[in-house]
């Protein structure tokens, strides 16, 4: 044993060149340990349940002191015993046991939540419930399980959780707002992070023309927001704990970057038409209490939540690479201040008033407002000057129609 030079970054670079020349990708443990004051690396992997597993797009085989290439019926009869594919949440925590679910969690928030949701009493045992869920198997607790109701999930998978930063302008400059980091299980973190951002954002208020009551409109439509948080926590790649989910609030929008690239076939195109879970359990057991849309319809949602707002925000945008995936809501709070401060009440009457009768004149207004023909007329230029209306007609007839 001759040792190694072991460099500042040696460890991060030989994980990603493992993992990005391997397919499908190999995350394997790596560390520094000393034999006779050498340093040397030992890397672990696991064996892979998908066979075979490519290297720079070859597989090998170990035959004595050799590695020749597989052949391709070799290829074919590997890929064939283990065609069937185990998603990584299915899989079971070797390092977790039943001590490590959150049982409390589970019979106080989950059960109730799932009983008020199905309509119906859960009869058997919490472990039972959680064994049909396939939350527990073998009688240890699967990756999801730990995720969906681990004590600590963090424990067994670092990175699992929310990073959370707010900002003051419309990029990263400066001295962040705040920061935080939304830990626990998968509910805690979907429920805090939304909490959070619905209380760190607008709710704006505005007057409907010739009522007293007032509309609400949140800068960030409420069920976009909450849709995004579930999805990147219920479709991340958590094989891949390289890091965590970050959200980034700035001062008109807000981005989401999620651990692994959209899905084979999925695009930012067809996210609305096409359905894929990476992460199959967790996604069921989040629809069976309505955290998710179980038809996959979240997208529909999102994009008609967009349509129907009173704003008419920019739609959101995606964009994705192999490794990543990023989504963007858009502020409308910039569109509120305009419409607040370009319009009084007496100016938002006269092109209501114009749309439904067809014209308008100064004395109606004059009239309606008990003011001045001054301030009417000063209102009516004004609303000239933006291009919205224009005069027809000389003295008392005049008439004021839309342009």
């Amino acid at each position: 044993m001759i040792g190694v030079t072991i460099g500042k970054n040696t460890i991060e670079e030989l994980a990603n060149y493992i993992k990005r020349n391997t397919d499908p990708q190999i995350y394997p443990s790596i560390k520094i340990e000393e034999v006779k004051n050498k340093k040397i690396i030992l890397i672990e992997i696991s064996e892979s349940r998908e066979k075979p597993v490519f290297f720079k797009n070859h597989a090998y085989k170990r035959v004595g002191r050799t590695s020749p290439e597989l052949k391709s019926a070799e290829i074919r009869k590997l890929a064939k015993e283990t065609g069937e594919k185990v998603y990584w949440d299915e899989q079971i925590c070797r390092e977790a046991r039943l001590d490590d679910i959150d049982w409390n969690f589970v019979r106080t928030n989950f059960i109730p939540l799932y009983e008020k949701v199905c309509g119906k009493k859960v009869e058997g045992k919490p472990l039972d419930l959680l064994k049909s869920s396939g939350c527990i198997k073998k009688d240890k607790p699967t990756n999801a399980g730990i995720l969906l109701f681990g004590k600590e999930p963090q424990t067994f998978f670092k990175n699992s959780y929310i990073a959370l930063a707010r900002y003051p302008g419309k990029e990263v400059f400066g001295e962040k707002l705040d920061y935080k980091e939304f830990t626990g299980n998968l509910f805690q973190q979907i429920d805090s992070c939304n909490n959070y951002i619905v209380e760190h954002t607008t709710l704006m208020s505005r007057l409907i023309p010739g009522e007293v009551r007032r509309t609400d409109i949140p800068e960030y439509g409420r069920f976009s927001v909450r849709e995004l948080i579930t999805n990147a926590i219920c479709h991340r790649d958590y094989s891949d704990q390289g890091s965590k989910i970050i959200i980034k609030i700035f001062k008109d929008k807000i981005e989401f970057y999620n651990i692994g690239g959209l899905p084979k076939g999925i695009t930012p195109e067809n996210i609305t038409s096409k359905q894929y879970s990476r992460n199959p359990t967790i996604a069921k057991v989040l629809a069976k209490v309505e955290y998710i849309e179980e038809l996959g319809e979240g997208w529909d949602k999102i994009i008609k939540e967009h349509k129907e707002h009173p704003l008419k925000p920019k739609l959101p945008d995606i964009k994705s690479d192999s490794d990543t995936t990023l989504v963007v809501l858009f502020s409308t709070k910039e569109k509120f201040e305009e419409e607040k401060y370009i319009l009084n009440e007496r100016q938002k009457y006269i092109l209501e008033k114009i749309k439904y009768q067809g014209f308008i004149k100064s004395i109606d207004i004059q009239k309606k407002f008990e003011i001045t023909r001054e301030t009417a007329n000063r209102d009516i230029n004004y609303l000239i000057t933006l291009n919205l209306l224009k005069r027809g007609g000389i003295g008392r007839s005049t008439k004021y129609i839309l342009k």
